[in-house]
């Protein structure tokens, strides 16, 4: 059932189940900031992952409307097999057909966007403000701690592992839905050049994430340079944890 925005209802008993899985998974990692759609669904998804964290359970979690899952208009409350007739019926295919009422891919992604340069700005500035606080010493003394942070083990590639061993200014949960996230995935891809792991399939990277499948990017902005975002895949849609 396409529930969009418009069907905003709780998670159910498995989804629960599943974001509990999904903090387990993820219980380790000292997240720095936390944001999430302000869809019921994935409120209570963001709140049970960070309630089974082991450092930041009282992290503050903050809502943003750019990370609602795709607006699907007239489709909203009704099963796929609807969506997919009314796409055959206007000459067109999914996922690309908009329903009436319904978001574009591009206004999507035009979403996307936005919010990962709102987070770019977020990481800069923050980085600006640590600087005079971070010596060598203080840097060097946790890099032994944080090195098993993300629980990423025989799915990613070594090299890969080690991006995600380094010490970086925020370590970031962002809390989304499939659709939107696609979308997201494809404008890191197409339009900022990000790198994925070798072993991806041009399938597995059209594919919806599963319900709390976790995909993990390294971002570098080099000398603070908003421009020219240097982003690295670690792992998409991951779900060892269910």
């Amino acid at each position: 059932i396409f529930v969009g925005q418009g069907v905003d209802e709780p998670l159910s008993a498995t989804g629960f189940r599943q974001a509990d899985a999904a903090g387990l998974f993820l219980s380790n990692v000292k997240f720095t900031h936390a944001f999430s759609s302000d869809l019921l669904r994935a409120k209570q998804t963001a709140a049970t992952i960070l309630g089974k964290n082991k450092f930041c359970k009282d992290l503050e979690i903050k809502y943003d409307a750019r990370l609602r899952e795709r607006k699907y208009g007239v489709a909203e409350g009704r099963p796929l097999t609807d969506l997919k007739a009314m796409a055959k019926a206007a000459g067109e295919q999914c996922p690309s057909f908009t329903p009436s009422g319904g978001e574009t891919l591009d206004e999507v992604r035009e979403r996307a966007r936005d919010f990962f340069e709102f987070l770019c700005q977020l990481a800069v500035e923050l980085e600006q403000k640590e600087q005079d606080m971070r010596d060598a010493a203080s840097r060097s003394s946790g890099t032994s701690e944080e090195q098993l942070v993300f629980p990423w083990t025989n799915h990613c590639s070594e090299e890969n592992n080690g991006e995600a061993s380094k010490i970086l200014d925020a370590h970031i949960l962002v809390v989304s839905h499939g659709a939107y996230m696609r979308n997201w995935i494809g404008y890191f891809v197409s339009d900022l050049n990000c790198t994925l792991p070798t072993t991806l399939t041009k399938s597995q990277l059209s594919s919806v994430s599963p319900n709390t499948g976790v995909s993990h990017f390294i971002i570098k902005l080099e000398n603070g340079n908003l421009l020219k975002p240097e982003i690295t895949c670690v792992c998409l849609n991951q779900d060892s944890h269910l």
